[in-house]
């Protein structure tokens, strides 16, 4: 009878441990199903989401990023590749992205989320994002018809660049707020229009420099008329690249994003995929001081409070 009751136990043991150890087995194995983000824009889509794979896996969140992206490309430019891809698919002019078409890029397995943006120079003129905004977003539709559209808000240039924003013709923005104000109403209403969510990185860059504390502000001891090589202004807290020696030629660049612009951008990317909180981000780039991001990642929780369910990103 013992000898029974052994081998009956024995028998019920080795099973309950063979379904616990492929029940183990099977839930290490199912890896998470990816975020899989697509970005069409141009080196301002690059700079807000340079951090961005950095703080998902540092989240355990699984991302897989795919990119059609040319250096200041506009929307109207993006159409245009696509235009002479769709009449002649074997037209090198529509096939801009490493020597592939934007219909390729889109039809490579299936994306939950595409953006789209306009180039920084354009940005303020609502004008020029019609139609092309809307013939992109039917096009991205015909081809991944569940994908979330999201316009990406670019930010406005720093306070002393030389030239801002085109509003209409010739005519520019004056300064970065105007920039800004204008840029920030060009991408709602073509949101407003295409019932498409917003990345808000603009409002979130807007936040930070006209904070009184937090601000970059000019070095007025810098001698920017005769600079001597390799010397450079200090700016403390831009988000902008700023100055720099190329060739001994000492250059500005008040456009693009700097690691503490690229991280705030990272941040409000992360926020609005992932509906988490920035300030959860340990990551900080290696040229941006604590003090600065942790401002920075309270800057961007406030920009995205809301954002993810506002816009239904995750159903």
């Amino acid at each position: 009878m013992f000898k029974k009751l052994l081998i009956v136990y024995t028998v019920i043991f080795t099973s309950l441990l063979l379904f616990l150890s492929t029940a183990l087995f099977a839930q290490k194995s199912a890896a998470p199903k990816p975020l899989r983000l697509f970005l069409i824009g141009n080196s301002f889509s690059q700079n807000a989401t340079t951090y961005l794979p950095v703080m998902a896996k540092e989240a355990g969140q699984s991302l897989e990023i795919g990119r059609a992206e040319i250096g200041g490309c506009s929307l109207e430019r993006h159409w245009r590749h696509v235009e002479k891809a769709e009449a002649n698919p074997a037209d090198p002019e529509g096939k801009p992205y490493k020597g592939k078409s934007l219909r390729m890029l889109l039809s490579e397995g299936v994306w939950d989320v595409i953006t789209l943006q306009q180039n920084s120079l354009a940005s303020a003129d609502v004008n020029s994002y019609r139609p092309y905004a809307a013939q992109l977003y039917k096009f991205i539709k015909s081809i991944q018809p569940n994908a979330k559209i999201v316009l990406h808000q670019t930010w406005a240039y720093r306070s002393d660049a030389t030239v801002f924003g085109h509003i209409k013709g010739a005519a520019s923005t004056k300064s970065q707020e105007e920039m800004w104000e204008k840029s920030r109403d060009a991408y709602h209403t073509i949101a407003k229009e295409l019932n498409a969510a917003i990345f808000p990185v603009g409002d979130a860059f807007h936040k930070v420099v006209t904070d009184k504390d937090y601000a970059y502000k000019k070095d007025e001891k810098f001698n920017y008329s005769n600079p001597v090589y390799p010397k450079l202004p200090q700016e403390d807290n831009s988000l902008h690249s700023g100055y720099s020696w190329a060739n001994k030629s000492f250059k500005l660049d008040a456009n693009h994003a700097s690691d503490a612009g690229k991280y705030l951008g990272s941040l409000v990317w992360y926020a609005c995929l992932f509906d988490a909180s920035p300030q959860s981000v340990k990551f900080i780039p290696a040229k941006v001081s604590p003090e600065f991001a942790k401002h920075l990642k309270k800057v961007a929780a406030k920009t995205v409070k809301g954002q993810a369910k506002k816009f239904n990103l995750f159903n």
